[in-house]
């Protein structure tokens, strides 16, 4: 795991940067060696446990057709009824166009933070049991550490229980 300076980082990684920067959340971006495009990946990189891995699902109304992001323990599945209890509406997974028009990030590397469009962000209640977590900074190898309150700040989440 290795700091980059900030004009070092990719375009995606920057809009996250300046995405936090904007809600008023300090973070530190780094790149990880290996790919963290898991939870599993993520959490060896980083040194943490997948619990503390933020996966950002994105998914689509099946009636609205509207994106929703899921941010999930790395440890959870989403539970297709929890989350209607939440959305009002049953999702369905878009394929990988609808997720880079929705964020403007490739799947993967999708962010919390600074994607392209607005998004109803739904977040997991069991990321509170951790002092903090690591999302996607916009790529499959750039992460940043949080404290789960500030990420549901900074997002507008919604918190419930998805699994």
């Amino acid at each position: 795991m290795s700091s980059d300076a900030t004009t070092n980082h990719p375009a995606a990684v920057q809009r996250v940067e300046a995405a936090a920067e904007e809600k008023g959340i300090k973070i530190k971006v780094v790149k990880t060696e290996k790919s963290a495009r898991t939870a599993e990946e993520a959490a060896e990189a980083v040194g943490a446990q997948v619990g503390q891995i933020v996966k950002s699902l994105v998914f689509r109304g099946k009636d609205s057709g509207k994106p929703f992001l899921l941010l999930v323990s790395g440890a959870n599945r989403v539970e297709s009824t929890r989350t209607m209890e939440l959305t009002g509406e049953e999702l369905e997974r878009p394929d990988a166009a609808f997720v880079r028009e929705a964020t403007g990030f490739a799947i993967g590397g999708v962010s919390p933070l600074g994607a392209t469009s607005d998004l109803v962000v739904i977040m997991d209640e069991d990321l509170f049991q951790f002092a903090t977590v690591w999302a996607a900074a916009g790529t499959p190898n750039h992460v940043f550490e949080v404290v789960p309150l500030q990420l549901r700040s900074a997002t507008g989440a919604t918190v419930g229980a998805v699994c």
